[in-house]
Formats: structure tokens, C-alpha cells, sequence
């Protein structure tokens, strides 16, 4: 496999790991702020609003029927294909006193101004009560992953590992979301898709990364916990940043290239996957360590006893 880091060479990520971990908390704090003083700017899929399909005799073109809605004073609407490219979907958050008829006039001259054949097909108001339903299950599918994730990796590690993955793995949910209400980026569905296919990407490499410290356990049982951390960091570094920069290639891709509809999706994969690897080396790997995790906490009883019957010149 190909090498970034040259063999035998170990990276003291602890070194500076203690100075690090002040930073994210204070990075957390911050964007925690942020999200209780700005919020998030919620899409129509939790704030509700106004749906109209329209049917074109030929190939719509989106960006003009943007450009024209904007024009007529309707600048907040989600316009994009659905089954066809002659089908097209248009979403409106209602602002101040306007209604469903208003707004549906407001698109109907538009889009008869556009093209005289189209024809408006539906016309639909999704009130915010389904909108605010969205929020609690959204908030719930996070939390709700969050915990099973903390029992199964204190079940396959140990409590301290797994406080470490889920402190990381929190840290990169607040992350996304409080860059998400800093520069004021609509949040939906698609967003939160993102968020939770992040906590898996990222729980992911983290498991790689706990398995390579507790085979190290077994088999330096001389070698103090940070160095031994230091070791195992550093042995699954060139897989994490290729990985990583593999994804993110094609992350980047979508973003630059995927259009609107996808671009809060592959922002937000793309800021999970990097501070996601980021958190795997200074988060999850340093909490075990300032909670006073030992050898004897990464192994079993069978383990253990493998481990005092390990010669002394075996390392």
C-alpha cells in the first residue's frame, strides 16, 4: 500500500493534542452560540410552504425560471425537475401577509410569461406543523444514532474509547451545523441526510484507528499509552488521509458541479468528512487518554493473560 509516512517513523500527535482540544471546545462553544442565537435558516422541508408543479411542453430551463421568479419579487424559491425535464417543482416560503392563491398567481404570470403552453398542474400548501415534526425526528434520528453508536463501541472497546468516539463524533454534528448558521446556508432533508451519513463515515474511521491501538496493546505491552497511541495514530495516518482525500474528490465534485439542489448536501459532507479526520486524531484519540484509559482497560481477560506470558525481548 502506498506510504505517506515513512516506515518507522512516529508523528507525536500528543504532543500538542492537550492545546488542541482547548481550540475545538472553544470551536464548540462558539457555533453552539451561534445556533442559540441565530439558529439555523430552516428550509421549506421543516418550515412548510407553498408547492406548484408546472408542466412545460418542452425542456424546462431552471435557471431562467429562477431568474424570473426572482424578477417578480419571489427570490426564497426551491425550483427543480421531478420525473421529467419538461416537469418542474416549485417551492415557496410564504413572507409576511401573502397566502397560497397569492403566491400561485404570482407563478402562474411568471411562468405564462416564460412559456405560454405551461400549465401549473398542482398547487399545494404544506403547513408548518409537518414542517416542525420533521425538526423533532430529525433531532431525534441524530441523538438516537449518537447513542446506539456509544453502546456499541463500549461494548466492542471500552467505555473510555467509546466517550472519545462519541465526544468526536458530536463535535463534528455541531461543526456542520454551526457553519451551517454562521453564514446563514438553508438547512433541509438533504442536509440532514448528509449529517447522519457524516457520523458513520466518520465512526468508520475511528474504528479503524481503536483497532490498530488495542492490536498495538497486545503486542507493546512496554510501551507507555502515549506513545502507544503516537504509534497506532501514525501506522493508520496514510490510510485515513487517502481515504479521506479520495472522498473528498468526489464530494468536491458534487459541489462544484452537482448544482443547487445538492449543494447543502455536499457542503455538509464535505465539512464532516474533514473535520471528521481531524476529529479521529485529536478528539476520539485524546479523550480516552485524559480520562486515564490503561492497557489493561483495551484487553480482555484471555488478552491479559497472553500478555504476561509475552517475553520481555519481544519488545
Amino acid at each position: 500500500m502506498f506510504q505517506i509516512i515513512k516506515p518507522g517513523t512516529v508523528i507525536p500527535f500528543m504532543k500538542i493534542a492537550k492545546l488542541v482540544e482547548v481550540l475545538c471546545i472553544v470551536a464548540v462553544l462558539f457555533f453552539i452560540g451561534c445556533l442559540c442565537t441565530k439558529g439555523l435558516n430552516w428550509g421549506l422541508d421543516f418550515t412548510g410552504g407553498v408547492v406548484i408543479e408546472v408542466q412545460y411542453p418542452e425542456e424546462a430551463n431552471l435557471e431562467r425560471i429562477r431568474g424570473d421568479l426572482a424578477k417578480s419579487g419571489i427570490s426564497n424559491a426551491v425550483v427543480q425537475n421531478f420525473g421529467t425535464t419538461r416537469d418542474v417543482s416549485i417551492r415557496i416560503q410564504p413572507k409576511g401577509e401573502e397566502n397560497q392563491k397569492a403566491i400561485t398567481e404570482k407563478v402562474k404570470a411568471v411562468v405564462s410569461g416564460h412559456d405560454s403552453k405551461a400549465q401549473v398542474t398542482r398547487s399545494e400548501y404544506v403547513g408548518p406543523a409537518v414542517g416542525q415534526e420533521l425538526v423533532v425526528s430529525g433531532v431525534i434520528a441524530v441523538l438516537l444514532s449518537l447513542v446506539i453508536l456509544l453502546v456499541y463501541i463500549a461494548a466492542r472497546f471500552e467505555w473510555r474509547m467509546a466517550t472519545g468516539a462519541i465526544i468526536s463524533l458530536a463535535y463534528d454534528v455541531i461543526v456542520v451545523l454551526g457553519i451551517f448558521s454562521v453564514w446563514g446556508i438553508e438547512y433541509d432533508l438533504t442536509v440532514l441526510a448528509a449529517v447522519l451519513t457524516v457520523i458513520g463515515y466518520s465512526l468508520n474511521d475511528k474504528i479503524v484507528v481503536f483497532d490498530r491501538i488495542r492490536e498495538n496493546a497486545k503486542k507493546l505491552h512496554k510501551m507507555a499509552m502515549v506513545d502507544l497511541f503516537n504509534r497506532s495514530l501514525t501506522e493508520t495516518f496514510s490510510r485515513t488521509i487517502i481515504t479521506s482525500l479520495t472522498t473528498i474528490i468526489t464530494v468536491a465534485s458534487l459541489l462544484i458541479f452537482g448544482g443547487e439542489m445538492i449543494f447543502g448536501f455536499s457542503l455538509a459532507l464535505l465539512i464532516g468528512i474533514v473535520f471528521g479526520t481531524f476529529s479521529s486524531i485529536y478528539v476520539a484519540s485524546t479523550w480516552p487518554l485524559l480520562l486515564g484509559i490503561s492497557r489493561e482497560n483495551l484487553l480482555v481477560t484471555e488478552v491479559k493473560k497472553d500478555v504476561e506470558e509475552i517475553s520481555e525481548a519481544d519488545y
